[in-house]
């Protein structure tokens, strides 16, 4: 069998297995079946909880194929070293929850530090200095051609990993190669585009584009709404935690209400049921779960779009119910655009360039629409007023004036 064919299992970080899964579709369906499974985008693997006969499971699900437990081969680190890799992605990811950030940008960081440490083989990571992260960050913009917002990344990273655990200040990186920025607009769809597209949506899908669209909400803000933010009386969302992790107003549609009134009933049902077999408790932010022990299974703390199935909370070991998977509207996104034969490449977050377009073309000023945005500075906003310039800033072709 080909090298290339071969599932790979090896240590990864504390208390996870690294999976080197050869693509397939088939096979990505197959591992999504493990509770706690995890993608990691930059590194390009899959991990799962280092658990008792964990091996034996991948050998059974993927029948047929060869699994290579690689366990045993892996080499342990030196004594004499003042750290090892996995310690450090521990301590970069305290250092996170420290600082409050969110845990999206824990294994972000964690990950870049990671594939930084590979860059440069066995040295030991306190022995990189400025050239060696300059030098990588260079290699990313002139061997693996990344955008400027990822070189971008992978400097925010390593900066964190140098400053906050480290303690170390490694001056201005001026020898590294930046990654060109480019001027985009972003993609907008008419009127009739996202009419098309929301006529190929159904159930949940549909309602969750339509927020996204007539509340300008972001994918994750909205899969991670709670009921007890859902104002009906007033007409608005409050959104909990957003980028930068601020809060904020936004509208509830009014063509929205009706139909999310009814699908928060079929909720409330199901919430119950959870509750009559022992079950019903959500995840809790920061804290909260110790504060007010019972509070995660409150109506109130439910999320407005649950998961269809449970899993297993690998630290408590508590079945619960998680949000519904980004994914999921992601891919019936797609699917409904392509029914559509809409040609552009949009995606969720068009929805949302196009709720601050509209908002715009219709005379609303740009500060009240940055903060039903979120927008940190009004520059990033000021990015919708592209639309105000039509055909050129609104200048008359001359070959609109040749009679035909």
């Amino acid at each position: 069998m080909e090298r290339n064919n071969v599932i790979q299992v090896r240590p990864g970080d504390p208390g996870r297995l690294v999976v080197r899964l050869p693509y397939s579709a088939e096979r990505v369906e197959k591992i999504k079946t493990i509770r706690g499974r995890r993608w990691h985008p930059i590194e390009k693997h899959w991990t799962v909880p280092d658990v008792p006969e964990m091996v034996s499971r991948l050998r059974a699900l993927f029948e047929g194929e060869a699994v290579e437990d690689m366990r045993a081969e892996a080499t342990p680190p030196p004594a004499p070293k003042a750290s090892s890799s996995g310690s450090i992605l521990e301590r970069i990811r305290d250092a996170v929850r420290v600082k409050q950030y969110s845990p999206r940008t824990a294994e972000t960081y964690a990950a870049w530090a990671q594939r930084f440490l590979s860059y440069h083989g066995s040295r030991p990571a306190e022995e990189l200095g400025k050239k060696e992260i300059e030098d990588f960050l260079s290699s990313l913009a002139t061997g693996a051609h990344v955008s400027a917002s990822t070189q971008n990344q992978a400097l925010n990273a390593l900066l964190f990993l140098y400053r906050q655990v480290f303690a170390k200040d490694i001056g201005y990186l001026d020898g590294m190669v930046r990654a060109k920025m480019p001027i985009r607009l972003p993609v907008v769809l008419t009127q009739d585009e996202v009419q098309k597209v929301l006529g190929y949506l159904r159930n949940v899908p549909r309602l969750m584009a339509m927020l996204l669209y007539g509340a300008g909400l972001r994918l994750m803000e909205c899969c991670t709404l709670r009921v007890k933010d859902v104002e009906f009386d007033k007409n608005q969302l409050l959104v909990r935690g957003g980028k930068g992790n601020k809060d904020r107003y936004t509208m509830l549609p009014v063509a929205v209400r009706e139909p999310l009134l009814c699908h928060l009933g079929h909720v409330k049902e199901q919430h119950q049921a959870d509750l009559k077999m022992g079950l019903g408790r959500v995840v809790m932010p920061n804290a909260l779960d110790r504060k007010y022990p019972n509070a995660g299974k409150e109506w109130g703390w439910q999320w407005v779009f649950p998961a269809t199935t449970h899993y297993v909370d690998i630290l408590s070991g508590e079945k619960r119910r998680h949000h519904l998977h980004e994914t999921v509207l992601q891919r019936a996104f797609k699917e409904a655009r392509i029914k559509a034969g809409i040609a552009k490449p949009a995606g969720c977050h068009t929805l949302r360039h196009s709720f601050a377009t509209y908002l715009l073309e219709d005379g609303h000023d740009i500060r009240t629409i940055q903060e039903l945005l979120g927008h940190k500075d009004v520059s990033t906003t000021m990015i919708y007023t592209h639309v105000l310039n039509k055909g050129g800033r609104g200048v008359q072709s001359p070959a609109d004036r040749i009679k035909l």
